[in-house]
C-alpha cells in the first residue's frame, strides 16, 4: 500500500469501516499530508495526536469560523447561517456563547440527571429484553440520548420521533438512505431540515418564557452574560446543535462500543464479571471507536505544521480515529483494553471546542452499558452492521442482534 492509494473522499470506504490501515500509513510516512479534493480544493490531513491538539488549541491560526468545521465546503451564501452555530465560531464570540450556555449547562445540573438516566435505561432494556432479537441501534442505542435531551429541553412526546428523524437527516447528509428523496442532501434540503428544527425551538422557547420550569430551555432563556441573553435565533441554533451533537454521538458510541465488545469476547466477559470497570471501558470505547471521523479548520495566515508550510485559507482536516491510535501516545493502540490507563483520548475534541456535553455523554454511556451488560445475556450479531456512508460521523444505521430473552424489571 502506498500514499497514492489513499482516498479519504471515498465514502464507500467509510461505509465499510474506519480505514485504519490508511491512517497508520499516514502517521508513519506523512503525518501532514496533502490530499487532493474530490470536487473542490484539496486539504491537509492531520493524523497524529499532538499535531491535532496543537491545531485545536490555536483558533487564531486555525479557524472554525472562516469556512466552518465540515470537510465538505459550504456554499458561500450559506456561510453566514453556518457561523451562527457555536461549533463554527472562533474567540471571542465562541467563548462568550459558551460561557453563557455553561451557566445553564452546569456539572451539578448534569449530575442531578443520573437517577433519571438510570430509570430510563431500565425502561429501555425492559422494552427490548423479552424480544430475543432486534435492531440494537433502534432498541438500545438510540432511545437514551434522545429521551434525555428531549426531557431536558421539554420536547413533547408526540414530537420526539420527528425530531429524531430530522436530526438523522442533518447528520447523514452524504447517505442517500437518510434523505427523503434518496439522494445526498443539497444545501436547500439542509435548510429545510434546519427550518423544521427551528419551528420546534421557537415553540420550546415560548413555552420556557411563558411557563418557566426547572429545565435547560428555561435556563437558557434566563442565562445572561455581560448584559447579553441568547437571542431567539441563537436559542434556535443551540437547540439544533444539542439535538444533533448530543443525540447522534452518544448513540453512535453506544453501538460502536457494543460492536467492539462483541468482537473482543474476553473483554466483554471481564466487564460482566466486574461492573466497576464500566467507567474505564467507556473511555476505551471512546478512544477505540469515536463518534466523529473529522473536523475542519482553515488557516488564517501562512504558517507551518511539523515544518510543512501551510498557506492562508488552506483546509486542514483533523482525523480523530487516527489521533486516538497514535503509537507515540497509546501503547499497542489497536488493542482494545477496558483497563487501559492512562487514556487521554481526544474523542471529545480538545481546546477551544472541547465537547460541551462530555460529562452528560459519559454518564449516559456508563449507565447504558451497565444496564445492557448486567441484564442482556448471550448477545450476538445476526449480520454485519450497516454503517453510515460518511467521513464525518462514524455511525451505524442498523445492527441486528440476537440474545437470550429475559424478564422485565418494571411492572
Amino acid at each position: 500500500m502506498q500514499l497514492s492509494d489513499i482516498d479519504l473522499n471515498d465514502l464507500d470506504v467509510f461505509e465499510r469501516g474506519v480505514p485504519h490501515d490508511w491512517f497508520r500509513l499516514l502517521r508513519r510516512e506523512a503525518p501532514v499530508f496533502w490530499h487532493e479534493g474530490d470536487q473542490g480544493p484539496g486539504f491537509w490531513c492531520i493524523t497524529r495526536y499532538h499535531d491535532l491538539k496543537s491545531v485545536s488549541r490555536a483558533p487564531a491560526v486555525f479557524s472554525s469560523e472562516r469556512m466552518g468545521t465540515l470537510l465538505r465546503d459550504t456554499d458561500p451564501a450559506g456561510l453566514p447561517l453556518m457561523r451562527k452555530i457555536m461549533l463554527n465560531m472562533d474567540p471571542p464570540r465562541h467563548r462568550q456563547h459558551r460561557a453563557l450556555i455553561n451557566k445553564a449547562f452546569t456539572p451539578r445540573m448534569i449530575e442531578s440527571l443520573r437517577p433519571r438516566i438510570v430509570e430510563l435505561v431500565r425502561g429501555i432494556v425492559d422494552a427490548a429484553i423479552e424480544k430475543g432479537e432486534c435492531d440494537f441501534v433502534e432498541e438500545f442505542a438510540a432511545p437514551l440520548p434522545m429521551l434525555v435531551i428531549c426531557e431536558m429541553m421539554g420536547v413533547p412526546d408526540e414530537d420526539r420521533r420527528r425530531v429524531y428523524e430530522v436530526g438523522n437527516s442533518l447528520v447523514g447528509f452524504d447517505d442517500p438512505e437518510l434523505q427523503p428523496d434518496g439522494q445526498p442532501r443539497s444545501e436547500q434540503g439542509g435548510e429545510q431540515g434546519m427550518a423544521e428544527m427551528f419551528m420546534y425551538a421557537a415553540k420550546l422557547r415560548e413555552k420556557a418564557l411563558s411557563h418557566p420550569g426547572d429545565d435547560l430551555a428555561t435556563g437558557l432563556v434566563r442565562a445572561e452574560l455581560d448584559g447579553h441573553k441568547l437571542t431567539p435565533e441563537e436559542f434556535n441554533f443551540f437547540f439544533m446543535l444539542l439535538l444533533i451533537a448530543g443525540n447522534e454521538t452518544t448513540r453512535t458510541v453506544t453501538t460502536n462500543g457494543m460492536i467492539t465488545l462483541l468482537e473482543n469476547p474476553a473483554q466483554l466477559r471481564a466487564l460482566r464479571q466486574d461492573l466497576s470497570l464500566v467507567d474505564s471501558a467507556v473511555e476505551e470505547i471512546l478512544r477505540y471507536s469515536p463518534a466523529v471521523h473529522s473536523f475542519r479548520r482553515t488557516a488564517t495566515r501562512d504558517t507551518e505544521i511539523r515544518g510543512v508550510p501551510i498557506r492562508e485559507n488552506d483546509k486542514i482536516i483533523l482525523w480523530y480515529p487516527s489521533a486516538n491510535r497514535d503509537e507515540d501516545v497509546f501503547p499497542d493502540p489497536d488493542r482494545f483494553d477496558i483497563r487501559r490507563t492512562p487514556n487521554d483520548h481526544v474523542a471529545f475534541g480538545y481546546g477551544e471546542h472541547y465537547c460541551l456535553g462530555a460529562n452528560l455523554a459519559r454518564m449516559e454511556l456508563q449507565e447504558i452499558f451497565r444496564g445492557i451488560v448486567s441484564r442482556v445475556e448471550d448477545l450476538e450479531m445476526v449480520e454485519p452492521p450497516r454503517r453510515l456512508r460518511s467521513n464525518f460521523v462514524n455511525g451505524v444505521k442498523e445492527m441486528r442482534v440476537r440474545y437470550r430473552p429475559g424478564r422485565r424489571l418494571a411492572a
